[in-house]
């Protein structure tokens, strides 16, 4: 498979991590807001279908083709019971940002302590199912528990969008109609296949499933039934499936049984390619299995956020080296100071983790306002001072 099982990520990527921000995508909603693919029942309104005729003529048109490619009838009709045009979807996909942020910010999230601690728990909760996954696919436990945690908090947000709706939108859209029609071809051959009933194959906004977040194709081409009952379900409170997928897509990808993903220079990681993402801040030495990592997503901050991460969960600690004050002149202290006193005035940053994103940057200008200067939503050291 050449292309990332992500090749749609959003932005930096495509996770559901847990911090001081909010979007959709690999640093998607954060604190204060629940995830971009949340595990609830409940759906915003613009996520629900609304009449629209031209999808619907696009529906009857599709129909043909899928048939072309081996969906009956009855699984059309079922795929397609109950479902129909999710503006919501459109929406997000035309408001994705292209942005991106810096490694300290992200493993900020990445490997936040309530995510690590969360990982242990997990960790320890499924080690059984873990080790046998990692005896049979020689991936190791951590990296896949790593993987489950960004993709999906450790299954907390799996998503509950409607997998057949999300598709079939986004390939009537048109923006990326032949990939997407590529997906609901590919999700009409999972209830064909019954591994899934169709009130069940829910997902995020644009189709990513379960777990670990599958898009349908790379469901077709890795996903195993690891329990042995007859279905590949990612979607069950049980992860194992999912679990096991996961390992399945990085062994086949490449990985070497019992080789760290790399780590910090002079921290007694292996040997390899030597890597500093971030200008000024720490180096890194990963192998080929980092580069594996990255075939589940194409970004070296998502591979050393999956090792970083996994490294954690097994007990390690953060990272040593150091990074350089960020483009306002702040460092990480500074930010987590600045999100605290702001806190303490009222002014509520939901979190104090040192990323600022649009909490803090609402916060900040809430602030701004009520001193009577231009709300920009800027940091600055004058900012924290007269804070102080």
């Amino acid at each position: 498979m050449k292309t990332s099982r992500r090749a749609f990520a959003f932005g930096l990527g495509a996770v559901s991590l847990s911090a001081c921000t909010t979007g959709t995508g690999v640093l998607g909603p954060r604190a204060g807001n629940s995830a971009g693919a949340s595990g609830g029942n409940s759906l915003p309104a613009d996520l629900r279908p609304v009449p629209n005729a031209g999808y619907d003529a696009w529906v009857a048109a599709f129909r043909g083709r899928a048939a072309g490619q081996g969906i009956s009838q009855s699984t059309l009709n079922v795929g397609f019971r109950g479902a129909g045009y999710l503006p919501g979807v459109v929406k997000r996909d035309r408001n994705q940002t292209e942005f991106s942020r810096t490694l300290e910010d992200y493993l900020a999230i990445a490997a936040s302590d309530e995510r690590v601690a969360k990982g242990r728990a997990a960790y320890a909760r499924h080690r059984s199912t873990l080790n046998a996954v990692e005896a049979k696919y020689g991936v190791a436990a951590s990296v896949v528990t790593a993987v489950w945690g960004l993709e999906s908090f450790y299954g907390e947000r799996r998503g509950n969008v409607p997998v057949i709706s999300a598709t079939s939108t986004l390939a009537y859209d048109g923006r990326r109609g032949a990939f997407f029609e590529k997906q609901l071809i590919a999700a009409l051959k999972i209830l064909q296949n019954g591994d899934i009933t169709a009130n069940r194959l829910t997902g995020s906004w644009a189709g990513a499933m379960g777990h670990t977040q599958f898009i349908p194709t790379s469901y077709q081409a890795f996903a195993v039934d690891f329990t042995g009952d007859g279905r590949r379900d990612i979607w069950s409170d049980d992860p194992a499936d999912s679990l096991a997928s996961t390992a399945a897509y990085l062994s086949r990808n490449g990985w070497t049984r019992g080789l760290k993903w790399g780590g910090e220079a002079g921290s007694g990681a292996p040997g390899g390619s030597r890597l500093q993402p971030q200008p000024g801040g720490p180096v890194f030495n990963v192998t080929s299995n980092f580069r594996v990592i990255k075939r589940y997503n194409n970004s070296d901050s998502y591979a050393i956020g999956v090792g970083h991460l996994a490294d954690r969960i097994l007990g390690g600690g953060p990272i040593r080296g150091s990074f350089p004050p960020d483009k306002y002149g702040l460092t990480k202290d500074d930010r987590v100071a600045l999100q605290q006193r702001l806190t303490a005035r009222g002014f509520d940053t939901q979190g104090s983790d040192g990323v600022i994103g649009p909490n803090s940057r609402a916060a900040i200008s809430a602030y701004q306002s009520s001193i009577g200067v231009a709300a920009t939503g800027d940091p600055s050291p004058e900012l924290l001072a007269r804070l102080g």
